[in-house]
């Protein structure tokens, strides 16, 4: 599995033949964005910096589009989306995935800004292989709030996201990594691994440049 990082929340996530885009950053979006084709994207939330389907459907490949909860199957792929606040009655509608793969189950928080995950959706994400988790602050979660949920959640990968652009984005980033110990983490263009190289870790972080 190879996982390169767009920045926001734009991730490409390469398995074999398969490409996966998670929330990739629309053509209106004042964020820079990048163009590829993909098998499925997947959409947490109607909004320009993470509904850019159309940036993903390229070439020979038309990608599947995911926007919201329930179960889906496309080439053997399995994901799953619900609220991550189906008690919400007003403002914009966040969408959690959660996608199994080579083994592995991924879970993509999206837009998340609340701290508070009831044990209901706990117990839907399962045993989480790699989590992608917001960070930025503001509409989304803070630095600390991502870490502690992340750890809540055991999962074995932590990839942070949605954390900003220069100082901001990368004191948000720095933060992070102090929470989680890892000061001295320098990001990297992008991730290669395999199930068996996440045996045995507990709260691992992974940070990712953009490559926008």
């Amino acid at each position: 599995m190879v996982i390169t990082y767009f920045g926001h929340e734009f991730f490409k996530v390469q398995f074999g033949d398969i490409t996966l885009a998670f929330n990739p950053i629309s053509k209106d979006s004042k964020l820079k964005t990048s163009r590829f084709g993909a098998d499925i994207a997947l959409i947490s939330m109607r909004n320009d910096d993470m509904n850019g389907e159309d940036q993903v459907s390229f070439g020979e490949r038309n990608a599947f589009v995911i926007k919201g909860p329930g179960e889906y199957e496309v080439k053997e792929v399995f994901v799953k989306g619900f609220l991550s606040n189906p008690k919400e009655k007003s403002g914009p509608l966040n969408t959690i995935y959660t996608v199994n793969l080579e083994g592995m189950n991924i879970c993509f928080l999206g837009a998340l800004a609340n701290k508070d995950l009831g044990s209901d959706v706990k117990e839907v994400l399962g045993d989480i292989d790699i989590l992608f988790v917001p960070i930025g602050g503001g509409d989304v979660l803070t630095s600390s709030e991502g870490y502690k949920l992340a750890v809540s959640l055991g999962a074995r990968l932590i990839i942070p996201m949605h954390y900003g652009e220069g100082k901001t984005g990368a004191d948000n980033l720095k933060t992070f990594l102090k929470e989680g110990g890892k000061g001295n983490v320098s990001p990297e263009e992008k991730l290669t691994l395999k199930k068996k190289d996440l045996e045995g870790k507990e709260g691992e972080i992974a940070a990712l440049s953009s490559n926008a």
